[in-house]
């Protein structure tokens, strides 16, 4: 860690920053003040604060990652590591800040987070509005809906806590929502309120806090890889299971504070000792081939992150630890080291880390926001528009909102006044939330009728019973506070609707036109196969329940045809099911084909947005159904032919006429999204089906 040290030149540096005359406000007092990798609270022998361009110019490799993954994913498959560099940077930067503080004697934990709500807030909140505005005008109620939601969370700082509890089958797309970006910016605050408590803590007991860091980093590390195993999406958004790399940041920035020497200080004191002091200073050796060759090694870990690394990836697990070792190792090794000195400090690339949170604030929205309104890939030539409109506004934001507020000597007024905006835009979005989208912001409504899933499953938990048997119930998946398994009313089970969602789907109507019946459905977000663990609960309970005569075999096909076990084949395990349910003496159906994939949600069926002459069509043809069909007809029709005896069931037929097919019918909508009936479309193909199968169920 003796590299970190090396501060030998900081004039150097001072000269070079001087030459930004396009960010003024970053030195009216001293280098790297407005935003730039000052090192506050350590001063050199020169008594001029330090200074390291190096680590804005890794800021801007971060950002540039980032934007690079995000615009085009295909070019860059791990530019998404660059969230991880900012995580070390961070936890260097603000642990190097508050042990320079407590060193000589100014720490302040209130002027601490007016510090980080001065730097944190202004942009945010220029974002947040901009994103309620663009939203009030372009949205559609369950996507204004959801925005309102993460407006509201990010305000309190909690996005990644608000976007875990959302992920699951019924999830939106990661590339509508406008704010997805802010998770990490959830992590980092949650850091902020409890790191410096702790470090205060460890500090005014005397004790050396590098034992406390090493610990919370080893056991955050631990939870990491323990929890990527079994919860991949709780690990990639819980700040327990990230801490430890921002703590990675400040044991650097601890290494870094024993190494840079106190003016003045009495190295037999207390404070002396805890920090190393003069003897620290005397024990550093400068080693320039070193430096170099640790810098060189982080920069080829981050090469390799940024290509080799990809969504597929089980990250953040034992993978992250690619780019945090990368971002350690550059910012240990020091403004010499050769890739710090030559490619990190390029005036260029400064430029740009200095503008790297705003600009990280507002590429995603925009992006976001035209994925939206297109609805499919957007050209190239436009994604470039919108990374350059993403650094004109970032540039903006930071010369003239950012640098004002942050420098302004007003700290306590400012700061409250940025808490009271910030209070302000939450309560806007949690309002936005609350009203469902606030509907009356768009012209009409086109078709009757609910779309999204809060009306569909509030209308089951409302109108039916939790499923029996309680062990089942327990274990159901769930949207929001509704159990996701229910049954038409108390009693013994008659029929079960076995599947995914698509199963679930079909109970309304099934169970409305056949109320002599007790019908339930039990559903995973996993195939229905004998061998999948995640059903064995399920398959157990209705091959031995002996009320269980009739079973409905129901999946959303092309969903699960690339879920079927390696070496074997859908009609395979469609097959093995049907035969196990047979043997057992369950008379067997299965939906043969399934409803028509639209390429669009439903919601945008239903309204018509104010600012668009004509919107989509809610209609597409036979021909694009069929398609959309392809992956999955071919083993559907070999299950048919290897048991002709089982009852097929079709239900795509209901939604199509002729040549055309479409998710309305009359002035009513009959989809939810894209693929799931809603209650009115339930209750339509429900009665369809029984009227086509008048033998179904019966005795």
């Amino acid at each position: 860690m003796g590299c970190a040290a090396d501060g030998a030149k900081g004039k150097r540096w001072w000269r070079i920053a001087r030459r930004f005359p396009r960010f003024p406000c970053l030195f009216k007092t001293h280098a790297g003040a407005g935003g730039g990798a000052a090192l506050e609270g350590l001063k050199a022998p020169s008594e001029k604060p330090l200074y390291r361009p190096d680590i804005d110019g890794l800021r801007a490799i971060a950002v540039l990652a980032v934007l690079a993954f995000h615009a085009f994913p295909d070019q860059i498959s791990g530019g998404f590591i660059g969230v991880d560099v900012f995580f070390v940077i961070s936890g260097f930067l603000i642990s190097l800040i508050l042990l320079g503080q407590f060193r000589a004697g100014e720490w302040s934990l209130v002027g601490f987070y007016s510090r980080r709500i001065r730097r944190i807030f202004p942009a945010l909140l220029i974002v947040l509005v901009a994103c309620f505005v663009l939203g009030w005008l372009l949205l559609l109620p369950t996507e204004f809906e959801q925005l309102s939601s993460h407006i509201a969370a990010a305000a309190a700082f909690i996005p990644n806590i608000m976007l875990w509890r959302e992920a699951g089958y019924f999830d939106t797309s990661g590339q509508t929502k406008p704010l997805l970006h802010l998770w990490s910016l959830g992590i980092e605050e949650q850091f902020y309120l409890v790191w410096p408590l702790a470090l205060s803590v460890a500090l005014r007991l005397g004790r050396t806090p590098l034992p406390l860091m090493a610990i919370l980093a080893g056991v955050s590390f631990a939870l990491n890889v323990a929890g990527i195993q079994s919860d991949a999406v709780a690990t990639f958004y819980s700040p327990q299971t990230r801490a430890w790399e921002l703590l990675a940041g400040s044991i650097v920035a601890w290494f870094f504070v024993r190494a840079v020497p106190e003016s003045g200080a009495d190295t037999a004191s207390p404070t002396s000792e805890r920090f190393g002091g003069a003897a620290g200073v005397a024990k550093y050796v400068a080693r320039p081939a070193l430096c170099s060759f640790v810098s060189q090694v982080g920069a080829c870990l981050l090469l390799f992150g940024f290509w080799g690394i990809s969504a597929e990836s089980r990250f953040p697990g034992l993978w992250a630890v690619v780019p945090v070792l990368g971002g350690v190792f550059i910012i240990a090794a020091g403004p010499q080291a050769w890739v710090n000195r030559t490619i990190l400090s390029n005036p260029l690339l400064v430029g740009i880390g200095l503008i790297s949170y705003p600009l990280y604030l507002w590429h995603w929205p925009l992006l976001s926001f035209a994925k939206i309104i297109e609805g499919e890939v957007l050209p190239v030539g436009f994604r470039f528009a919108v990374l350059s409109l993403s650094v004109a506004l970032a540039w903006m934001t930071y010369r003239l909102v950012e640098c004002p507020i942050r420098f302004s000597w007003r700290n306590q007024p400012i700061a409250a006044t940025l808490v009271a905006l910030m209070a302000a835009i939450g309560i806007a979005g949690y309002s936005g939330y609350l009203g469902k989208g606030l509907p009356f912001r768009l012209a009409s409504e086109r078709y009757r009728g609910d779309v999204g899933h809060t009306d569909y499953h509030a209308y089951l938990a409302e109108s039916y019973v939790t499923c029996t048997p309680a062990k089942i119930a327990e274990k159901a998946l769930s949207w929001g506070s509704f159990v996701r398994c229910v049954q038409s009313r108390p009693g013994q089970v008659d029929v079960a609707l076995v599947g995914d969602s698509h199963a679930e789907h079909l109970f309304l109507g099934l169970a409305n036109h056949t109320p002599e019946k007790n019908i339930a459905f039990y559903i995973k977000n996993a195939p229905a196969f004998i061998g999948n663990e995640e059903f064995v609960e399920i398959f157990n309970e209705v091959l031995t329940n002996p009320s269980i005569r009739d079973v409905v075999i129901a999946m959303h096909w092309f969903g699960r045809v690339g879920q079927v076990p390696a070496g074997s084949t859908l009609d395979e395990e469609l097959v093995k099911v049907v035969d196990s349910l047979t043997g057992a003496g369950k008379r067997v159906y299965v939906v043969g084909d399934d409803i028509p994939l639209f390429p669009y949600p439903a919601e945008k069926c239903k309204w018509r947005r104010w600012w668009l002459a004509n919107d989509v069509s809610c209609r597409m043809t036979a021909k694009e159904a069929e398609h959309g069909a392809a992956g999955y007809a071919a083993p559907l029709q070999v299950f048919r032919s290897r048991r002709p005896n089982i009852r097929i069931l079709e239900v795509g037929k209901y939604l199509c006429n002729g040549n055309v097919c479409s998710m309305t019918s009359g002035d009513e909508i009959l989809y939810r999204d894209e693929h799931h009936l809603n209650l009115a479309g339930s209750e339509y193909v429900g009665r369809r089906l029984l009227e086509d199968n008048p033998d179904m169920f019966r005795p």
